[in-house]
C-alpha cells in the first residue's frame, strides 16, 4: 500500500509539473582512459539545467530527469546497530544541501525513498552483547538516527523503507535473477550472484575484471568475487523461510529490491558515501540491470568525501574508533555551524575536522548575522551613517544572485556560492559606517531590506536561520530568556542616557550685573555640570561594568546615538575586546 501511495506521489508531482516544450536529451558519453567500462548514456527527459558529477560516468553531466521538475532519489540509509557519528552527518547534511538546492532554487520536487537496514551481522552481534532482540535493538537505534537527523535539521525522506518489511520482496527479487541465469544457489542455503556470468558489464563505477584469477576461497562460492544475495541462517539468528531454506538477506539486495518496488526501473539519482562505490552500489546496479533487463539502472551516483580527523589520513569511522557521535558533537556545537562547516567545501571532496575549522564556521556565521543586525539597525534609524551609494548595492545584490544560481548549476558548488554571500556582506559593511551627528540624509532602507531579506532566504532555504533575534541560547526557554535580556539592555539604555544627559555649557544663563568678584552664571553652570558629572559616574561605570559581564558570557551590548542594542559573539570577552581596539 504504502508503495503504491509514492508511486501515486511521483506520478501526481509529475502532472503538476508537466506541460509542453519539455526538454528533451539523450545520448552517449565515454569515459575517458577507461575504455574496458561501459559508456554511460544521457538519459532522455528534462534537463533540470544543472551538472554534476557523475561517478558513473567519472565527469561532470547534465543532469536530466525522466519526469519534468521532478528527481527520484534513492539513498542508502544507516544500518542501525549504534549511534550515529559525525562520518554519517557530514554526508547526509551534505546530500541534505543538494537536495534544498534543487528544490528551492531550481523549483524540483525531489521524491527520497531511504533505505533502513535493519538485519544484519552487526545488529546480531550487539544485539547479544545487549542481551536484547536484534529487532529491539534495531528500532532503539532506528529511533536514536533519526532525532539525530532533526537534531542536525535534516529533512526526513519521503519515506524510509525497513529490510525486514520487504522480505518477501527480497526473495521474489532474488528468484527472478536466478532463473535470468547471474545467481545460483548452493546445498548450504545461500545464495550468490555470479560476477563473471555478468562479463564486462560488471565495474560501472570501479575499474573491476572478472575473468582476472580469484584468490583462493574456502566457501561454497563459485568465485571470489561472487556476493551473497541471501545468507543461510545460523543457530540463534533472526531468519525467514524461503526457496532455499530459511535465512536472510544479504546486504546489496536490500536497496536495490526497496529502491526498485518505488521507482521500478527508472531512478534518476542514488546517492551515498564514496565508501559505499564499491561493492555496495557496483553490486546493487547489477543485481537492478539483471531485474530489470535494462542497460542503465541509476542514471546518475552522486558520492560524498570522507571526514578525516585532523592531521589523520583515514576516514572517521566506528572501527577505526575515532568518531564523534553526533549528540556529543551537538553539545559543544550548534546544527548551523555543523552546515556552515559543509557549505565550505564541495559535497564531493574530503574535508578534515578539527576544533579550528568549527571556529572558522562559527566565525562565519557571526559575520553574517552581526552584519543582518548593524543592517536591521540602519534601517530603523538607530545606526547613523553617511549616505549610502545604493547604485552600488543594487548591482552587487543582482550580480550576487547571478553567481550563487551559477554555482548551484556547477555541481551544487556551495563554498563558490557562500564566498559571493560573503563578498556581498563586505560591500554592505563598507557603507554602514557609524557617524557621531545625524546631518539629516535620507536612509537607503529599501537596498538594504532587500540585502538582508535575500541573505536570510539564501541560509533559510539551505535549513539554517538568521532572524533580527537569532540566539544562541538554547532549550525551550530562548525565547523568555531573549526577552529577559532585552528588558535588561533596555533599563541600561535608560541609566546610561540619564547620566549623559548634562546642560550644555552656558546654557539657560542669563547675564546679571552684579558686584565685582561675584560669580557668574557661565561658572555657576560650569561648577553645576562637573558636580552632575561627578553625582552621575558611578551610574556610567555601573553601565560599563554590566556591558563587560554580559559579554563575558557572549552577549554584546552595542551603544547606538539612540537605543542599545545586543547580539551573542561566540569567543565573549576576547571578540569584544577586538572590536574596541579596531
Amino acid at each position: 500500500m504504502a508503495t503504491a501511495m509514492l508511486r501515486g506521489a511521483v506520478a501526481a508531482a509529475a502532472a503538476r509539473r508537466w506541460g509542453p516544450g519539455v526538454g528533451k536529451a539523450a545520448g552517449t558519453r565515454r569515459c575517458c582512459g577507461a575504455a574496458q567500462r561501459r559508456p554511460w548514456v544521457l538519459p532522455a527527459g528534462w534537463d533540470s539545467g544543472i551538472v554534476a558529477y557523475n561517478s558513473r560516468s567519472r565527469s561532470k553531466e547534465p543532469l536530466v530527469l525522466a519526469t519534468e521538475g521532478v528527481a527520484t532519489w534513492y539513498s542508502c540509509g544507516p544500518t542501525v546497530y549504534d549511534r550515529a557519528h559525525l562520518g554519517h552527518a557530514c554526508s547526509y547534511v551534505k546530500f541534505d544541501i543538494i537536495r534544498r538546492i534543487m528544490s528551492r532554487f531550481f523549483g524540483i520536487e525531489v521524491i527520497v525513498v531511504m533505505g533502513i537496514t535493519d538485519i544484519d551481522d552487526k545488529i546480531i552481534k550487539r544485539a547479544n552483547e545487549m542481551n536484547i532482540s536484534p529487532v529491539a535493538l534495531a528500532r532503539i537505534y532506528e529511533e536514536d538516527f533519526k532525532q539525530d537527523m532533526a537534531a542536525l535539521k535534516v529533512l526526513p525522506p519521503t519515506v524510509y523503507m525497513r529490510v525486514t518489511d520487504n522480505i518477501p520482496q527480497i526473495i521474489s527479487f532474488i528468484k527472478t535473477i536466478i532463473a535470468s541465469g547471474q545467481a545460483y544457489a548452493t546445498l548450504q542455503g545461500n545464495v550468490y550472484f555470479d560476477v563473471k556470468s555478468w562479463g564486462k558489464r560488471y565495474g560501472v563505477l570501479t575499474t573491476i575484471y572478472p575473468d582476472a584469477q580469484d584468490e583462493a576461497v574456502d566457501t561454497d562460492k563459485r568465485h571470489g568475487k561472487d556476493f551473497a544475495l541471501w545468507k543461510a541462517a545460523k543457530p540463534q539468528e533472526p531468519s525467514w523461510t524461503s526457496p532455499w531454506g530459511k535465512g536472510r538477506p544479504g546486504w546489496h539486495i536490500e536497496c536495490s529490491t526497496i529502491s526498485s518496488a518505488v521507482f521500478g526501473k527508472q531512478l534518476d539519482i542514488h546517492t551515498g558515501g564514496i565508501d559505499l562505490a564499491f561493492p555496495h552500489h557496483e553490486n546493487e546496479i547489477a543485481q537492478c540491470e539483471v531485474y530489470h533487463q535494462c542497460e542503465q539502472w541509476g542514471n546518475y551516483f552522486l558520492h560524498s568525501g570522507h571526514l578525516h580527523v585532523k592531521g589523520s589520513q583515514e576516514k572517521m569511522s566506528k572501527s577505526l574508533k575515532n568518531y564523534i557521535t553526533i549528540k556529543d558533537f551537538l553539545k559543544k556545537f550548534s546544527s548551523d555551524q555543523f552546515r556552515m562547516f559543509c557549505l565550505r567545501s564541495r559535497y564531493s571532496s574530503a574535508v578534515e575536522f578539527s576544533d579550528e575549522s568549527m571556529d572558522d564556521a562559527k566565525h562565519l556565521l557571526q559575520s553574517i548575522s552581526s552584519f543582518i543586525k548593524d543592517a536591521n539597525a540602519y534601517i530603523k534609524g538607530q545606526l547613523v551613517c553617511d549616505p549610502v551609494r545604493e547604485d552600488i548595492l543594487w548591482e552587487r545584490l543582482a550580480n550576487t544572485k547571478v553567481t550563487v544560481k551559477a554555482a548551484f548549476a556547477d555541481d551544487f558548488d556551495t563554498s563558490r556560492a557562500v564566498a559571493a554571500i560573503m563578498d556581498l556582506i563586505h560591500h554592505g559593511n563598507r557603507q554602514l559606517k557609524a557617524v557621531t551627528k545625524d546631518a539629516g540624509s535620507p536612509r537607503s532602507s529599501v537596498v538594504y531590506g532587500s540585502i538582508i531579506s535575500y541573505i536570510e532566504g539564501f541560509f533559510n532555504a539551505l535549513g539554517m536561520s538568521f532572524g533580527e533575534r537569532q540566539v544562541a541560547l538554547g532549550g525551550d526557554n530562548s525565547a523568555v530568556l531573549s526577552n529577559i535580556i532585552d528588558e535588561l539592555v533596555r533599563f541600561r539604555a535608560k541609566v546610561r542616557h540619564y547620566a549623559l544627559a548634562l546642560p550644555e555649557e552656558g546654557e539657560d544663563a542669563v547675564p546679571m550685573e552684579g558686584a565685582a568678584g561675584a560669580k557668574g552664571p557661565k561658572q555657576e553652570q560650569k561648577e553645576k555640570r562637573q558636580q552632575l558629572m561627578r553625582e552621575r559616574k558611578p551610574l556610567l561605570e555601573a553601565c560599563d561594568s554590566l556591558r563587560g559581564d554580559l559579554a563575558a558570557f557572549g552577549i554584546h551590548i552595542k551603544d547606538r546615538a539612540a537605543v542599545s542594542t545586543w547580539e551573542i559573539v561566540e569567543g565573549g570577552q576576547a571578540e569584544q575586546q577586538t572590536e574596541k581596539k579596531s
